[in-house]
């Protein structure tokens, strides 16, 4: 039974103009509306209904790049080389700040010709800045671009792979 309001007359007259801001929502992927069926079958010898030959689409031997365990590989080893070299920076300024709050008499201690010990640990942070560029380069050259240089390969030859078909 069809009310007046599902009508395609009353739906025809009564839709509001197109607005390009806000386009109509997209159609239902249900293939029945939710007033004219239920949502489960009614008998279970009924044959499920199939999607059309163009929706169907064979499935490729590889998993999605996210999901790929080469990329979590990735992450992760990217992840150790920025902890590493971060750690290394900070762990070293975090040291000096702490050194110059509760150890001012070692600070101010001299170590050797009236340089300060205070002075020297602050001028050795550029030195460890450097040393940390310098193992987030190795760790990138040893660990990281590796791995991302099979992943990139891996993708050319996929790509060519779904090209060619």
């Amino acid at each position: 039974m069809q009310d007046a309001f599902s009508s395609p007359e009353y739906q025809r007259r009564h839709q509001p103009p197109y607005d390009p801001l806000y386009p109509p929502p997209p159609p239902s992927p249900h293939p029945f509306p939710h007033h004219t069926s239920p949502s489960h079958l009614t008998y279970p010898w009924q044959p499920q209904p199939q999607p059309p030959e163009s929706e169907r689409r064979r499935q490729p031997r590889h998993h999605a790049l996210g999901r790929h365990s080469d990329i979590r590989v990735l992450r992760g080893a990217y992840r150790r080389q920025r902890r590493v070299a971060t750690l290394t920076a900070l762990g070293y300024f975090t040291l000096f700040l702490i050194l110059s709050a509760f150890a001012p008499g070692l600070m101010a201690s001299e170590v050797s010709g009236g340089l300060p010990t205070g002075l020297l640990l602050g001028l050795l942070q550029v030195p460890v800045t450097c040393l940390a560029i310098g193992l987030y380069e190795y760790t990138a050259r040893r660990r990281v671009d590796p791995i991302a240089d099979r992943i990139r390969r891996q993708t050319q030859l996929d790509a060519k792979r779904e090209a060619a078909r």
